[in-house]
């Protein structure tokens, strides 16, 4: 059972995360609503994983996850975002992300990607 960080500032893209992750035996130590809250709560909980919403208010999920990579840099992030845009993909990968999913999710692809994360 891996300890896993929600980011996402969407309140219905959280519960289906909790969702799906819940039911693949995963405890969730936080979730945050823009990278701000993220970057704090990472530091609190020290998670197994993250899963980062792109686009947020405050703070994007490509600063926050550098900014995580900073404090942590062995730091599991899986960015997700409803824009599967090749560049965004590639800035991702390239700022220390595991993976990328895109939205809407699909339970199957949620588990697969966190699995090979971890």
């Amino acid at each position: 059972m891996a300890k896993i960080m929600i980011v996402d500032d969407a309140p219905y893209m959280r519960l289906l995360l909790r969702d799906f992750l819940f039911s693949a035996n995963h405890e969730i130590v936080a979730e945050a609503t823009n990278g701000v809250e993220a970057v704090q709560l990472y530091k609190l909980h020290r998670p197994d994983l993250v899963t980062m919403d792109m686009t947020m208010p405050e703070k994007d999920g490509i600063s926050a996850l550098k900014e995580i990579r900073e404090f942590d840099s062995s730091a599991k992030v899986i960015m997700c975002s409803a824009m599967g845009q090749k560049q965004m993909v590639l800035d991702a990968i390239l700022a220390g992300a595991k993976d990328f999913i895109v939205k809407p999710f699909q339970k199957e692809m949620v588990i697969n990607a966190i699995s090979r994360a971890l």
